[in-house]
């Protein structure tokens, strides 16, 4: 049976999903900010869930109508098949979003919705009171220019959990914008990737496990794994697909940090993910690395200062980063900062800036392609 799916990815990060979709073997039907809609099927599910690095979630996509009013929300929602996916037993909470849409409270949108699909279900199961003390559908509508999209969520938690990151140092990147950054900085074996302010070691991990392929979501579970109309075997043959891809790779990466606590973290979290011994996890200051001699790319996320007690500290140390990153030869480096004049306090124009969000947080990725003395 072909559906529709959606994943859903941070803004910036479309591009790069688009292309793990098709390297999937499935069709790409659009892509928006934030979201790429391709054709798939029940394996589909599965592998999407799996194997997509760069996806905040999945989901099946049931319809899309127009609606600038409450009866058109109502009506076109009741239209939809949700007795094909939703037992009678079944939760179905809602919720969703509203851009630039004449229907923008998002608590109206959300009873009419529900209220819709219960009308939706009783015609199809001829009962009217639902008890939801069963398998758990959550259902996320998506709002834009007037034009309603309605979905079932396959994922659970989000994909950017993996699972490997039960400690986190106090501000995280999110794994799929890691591993978003990892990629950019196309890695690669005859060349030593360091991150030098590692944190709880992410976008090191990231980068390990693209180039040993390790699936992303090999190791957890996923919402849609209870869901009666996707046969099981999908599921395990995702994750042994997923097993038998590992490879070995010299590839070899480089996480210090100045925080000996930092050090710990990211060695536990690197050992979850499969990669404790393709890094070197050490403790070391930023502002003292070499180059060992070696080829090499740094990939780093600084703090930010977003508070204003910080904001002059985290100056200094982009003032002195500059410098230090200076003596890197001929070291190509990527750096991503909210900070609106890194480059000036870092002491050099990027080669090329790309814009990226952490969370909610808008942030630059400054790519410097040739270190000049």
């Amino acid at each position: 049976m072909k559906i529709q799916l959606v994943a859903t990815c941070l803004f910036g990060l479309e591009h790069l999903l688009g292309e793990e979709i098709d390297s999937l073997g499935y069709q790409r039907i659009s892509t928006i900010n934030g979201r790429v809609t391709f054709l798939g099927d029940e394996q589909a599910v599965a592998l999407a869930n799996v194997f997509l690095r760069y996806a905040e979630r999945v989901y099946i996509k049931l319809g899309s109508f127009r609606a600038e009013s409450f009866e058109e929300l109502f009506e076109g929602t009741r239209a939809l098949p949700w007795a094909d996916f939703i037992g009678r037993n079944d939760a179905f909470p809602v919720t969703g979003h509203s851009i630039h849409s004449t229907l923008h409270s998002i608590p109206d949108c959300q009873a009419i919705i529900k209220k819709a699909i219960v009308r939706s279900m009783s015609e199809r199961y001829g009962i009217y009171v639902f008890p939801e003390d069963n398998i758990r559908y959550r259902v996320e509508f998506f709002i834009l220019n007037d034009e309603a999209s309605l979905m079932i969520d396959t994922s659970g938690e989000p994909l950017s959990k993996r699972g490997y990151r039960r400690q986190s140092n106090a501000a995280p990147i999110r794994e799929t914008l890691a591993a978003a950054i990892a990629a950019t900085s196309r890695p690669r074996e005859n060349v030593l990737f360091w991150d030098p302010m590692c944190g709880s070691g992410t976008i090191a991990i990231e980068a390990a496990m693209r180039m040993r392929n390790i699936a992303p979501g090999m190791k957890r579970h996923f919402a849609a794994e209870q869901y009666p109309f996707i046969d099981q075997r999908h599921w395990s043959d995702a994750k042994e697909e997923a097993m038998e891809g590992i490879t070995h790779s010299e590839f070899e990466v480089f996480a210090s940090d100045i925080d000996e606590e930092c050090i710990q973290i990211t060695k536990d979290n690197a050992y979850r993910a499969g990669v404790l011994n393709s890094m070197k996890v050490f403790r070391q200051d930023a502002r003292r690395i070499t180059t060992q001699g070696r080829r090499g790319t740094v990939v780093t996320n600084p703090p930010y200062g977003e508070r204003l007690s910080e904001k002059e500290e985290v100056e200094r140390l982009y003032r002195e980063l500059g410098r230090c990153f200076r003596g890197l030869d001929m070291w190509q480096m990527y750096i991503i900062t909210s900070h609106p004049t890194f480059e000036r306090l870092f002491g050099r124009e990027a080669d090329k800036v790309k814009r990226l969000y952490n969370g909610m947080i808008p942030c630059y990725l400054y790519q410097f392609f040739k270190n000049k003395r």
